[in-house]
């Protein structure tokens, strides 16, 4: 036992010191936890219990999808939805199928074929989540997107793991039992969560730190569960979460598990690094570079046409193709499971280590510099436009139509400025480059048109020379200076407000020439000093106001608009 804390204490240590030289250079920290593993590992062997630290690093999987499952609202997924399950199903399939066939012209046997195939196929939720929350693009439409693909990718791979698991006498019948079993865990899951979780968390939420035991103690109960019928430990954590996520306490849940799995997603990462078995190395070099080629380049080019040729604009498509450019935790599950049956050598498991870490350090960097990428192939990227031509009707703009208002973005802010544009009596076009919020607008007869705001393309259309006001709620930094320079350039009268996160990103727009830049978590500390200054001297209103935002409140929740991850990450920062 004194020895695991020493082996801890060392990587903590040594991991601090890493990320430190990462922070100063402004790199990633994902990199600086794999090379941790690197340097106590292989390369210094420093940590004797290696087979304790996965272990735990396992644990740390597992609190990572508790808490995304706690994340998930699937209302806020539903404009996505059909691109998330058959596009991710194709996608799987896919890359699956190619995969297989690369690692047979390689050279290797059809069952390691297979297990490579199904290595390729999948992407890192815990590596894509955690960017994606850094970086507060979860509730971007390409974060709802990713986030869909990779949900569908982890149901196929529960499948995987299950077929594996009795690959030798696979039947039907098997596969039956196991749809069986998914589907009594799924009903025990929904019964708990509507009925008995409400009033233990009620209970439970007297003292916080029986709070923190009954939230860590479901996490646990699912996982154990899900483990006795067969099915991994991180599903079960995950569909604790998700069985969790619409209680009123979910917030609090998150907050109070969130640095549990900071703690061991760092074990994860560095155990990923110690893995790595220099000795098994020979004769993998070319397997390894043409697998990593095809994860880098040929799975993003899958999902793009996918993407595309669901509707979504190149912009979208692309940064969705990058996000998913590595393979995944359960790839390296598969690969373990196949080591224990014995239908895998030594070299799978260690071209999927490396694949592994070389595929997720590069990821921390794409999706650092996703705009830049995205500038550099924006023309050669034009072809994928073509896919997505059978959206270019998506559009409602009545010749005749007045244009004062041009809105950028719809969905919670957009919403409520629709609204106060309307009541000023104000002509106004929606441009959205969601095509199924897009549909939803024709449908109700707004002016609308599906694209992105800072496209030549799109600015031609609008006719900004005649618009009075832009208001831009994409927390976007480059898109707005982009939106804002084109438009100057346009029309120097017209009035712009654009939206932003951080206060430094806010002053850089006000330099470029944004008239006012929202910044929405501030925008509720605004609105409540606005609500006492009319209702302290008079108790009806407040009572008014309160009836009002019930009421409102109520609209909001039919439509999905919760509280975006992205905000939520703000407020501990």
């Amino acid at each position: 036992m004194e020895n695991i804390f020493l082996d801890i204490g060392m990587i903590i240590l040594v991991a601090t010191a890493i990320s430190y030289i990462a922070r100063l250079l402004k790199q990633p920290l994902i990199p600086a936890y794999i090379l941790t593993g690197l340097v106590i590992g292989p390369m210094m062997g420093l940590i004797k219990n290696q087979e304790v630290i996965a272990t735990l690093s396992e644990i740390g999987i597992a609190f990572l999808l508790f808490i995304v499952g706690l994340e998930i609202d699937f209302r806020r997924l539903k404009d996505v939805g059909l691109v998330s399950t058959l596009g991710g199903t194709i996608q799987v399939l896919i890359v699956f199928i190619f995969g297989y066939l690369i690692s047979v012209a390689l050279g290797f046997a059809p069952i390691h074929s297979f297990y490579l195939g199904l290595i390729l196929a999948f992407s890192s939720t815990m590596v894509v989540v955690k960017i994606l929350s850094d970086k507060r693009e979860l509730d971007t439409l390409h974060g709802r997107i990713v986030l869909g693909i990779l949900l569908m990718q982890d149901v196929i791979a529960i499948l995987a793991l299950s077929v594996l698991s009795t690959l030798a006498e696979f039947s039907s019948m098997f596969l039956l039992i196991s749809v069986g079993k998914g589907f009594v865990l799924a009903l025990t899951a929904a019964f708990f969560g509507h009925f008995i979780f409400p009033q233990v968390f009620k209970f439970a939420a007297k003292s916080q730190e029986f709070f923190f035991l009954v939230s860590v103690a479901v996490c646990f109960s699912f996982a154990i569960l899900f483990h006795m019928v067969g099915f991994s430990i991180a599903i079960g954590a995950f569909v604790a979460g998700i069985t969790l996520a619409n209680l009123e306490y979910s917030f609090e849940i998150i907050g109070k598990v969130r640095s549990l799995k900071d703690f061991f997603a760092i074990l994860f990462f560095v155990s990923l690094g110690m893995q790595l078995s220099v000795g098994t190395m020979q004769g993998l070099v070319w397997p390894l570079v043409i697998l990593t080629v095809f994860v880098l380049v040929c799975k993003p080019l899958v999902i793009m046409i996918v993407s595309s040729l669901f509707g979504y604009k190149k912009r979208t498509s692309f940064i969705s193709s990058v996000s998913l450019a590595q393979i995944s935790e359960f790839s390296l599950i598969i690969v373990a499971l196949g080591m224990t049956l014995g239908q895998v050598s030594d070299e799978i498991v260690t071209i999927s280590i490396l694949l592994a870490i070389i595929t997720i350090t590069i990821t921390s960097y794409t999706l650092k510099y996703e705009k830049e990428l995205y500038d550099f192939f924006a023309k050669m990227l034009n072809i994928f436009e073509t896919l997505s031509s059978g959206m270019d009707d998506l559009e409602f703009l009545p010749a005749k139509q007045k244009r004062d208002v041009v809105l950028c973005g719809y969905d919670r802010t957009g919403y409520s400025i629709l609204r106060k544009i309307k009541e000023l009596r104000k002509e106004v076009v929606i441009v959205d480059f969601n095509p199924d919020i897009i549909k939803r607008l024709i449908r109700e007869k707004v002016p609308c048109i599906y694209g992105d705001m800072s496209s030549e393309e799109i600015i031609e259309r609008i006719g900004l020379e005649r618009v009075k006001l832009i208001i831009s709620t994409i927390p976007d930094v480059q898109t707005s200076h982009v939106l804002i320079k084109k438009a100057r350039a346009i029309n120097r009268d017209i009035i712009i407000f654009v939206t932003a996160y951080q206060v430094d990103d806010a002053l850089d727009l006000y330099d470029t020439g944004a008239d006012y830049v929202i910044l929405p978590h501030f925008l509720g500390g605004e609105h409540v000093s606005l609500i006492l200054e009319d209702v302290t001297a008079d108790l009806n209103k407040l009572l008014k106001t309160k009836v009002d935002h019930i009421r409102e409140l109520h609209t909001r929740r039919d439509l999905g608009h919760h509280h975006p991850q992205g905000l939520q990450k703000s407020k501990e920062d």
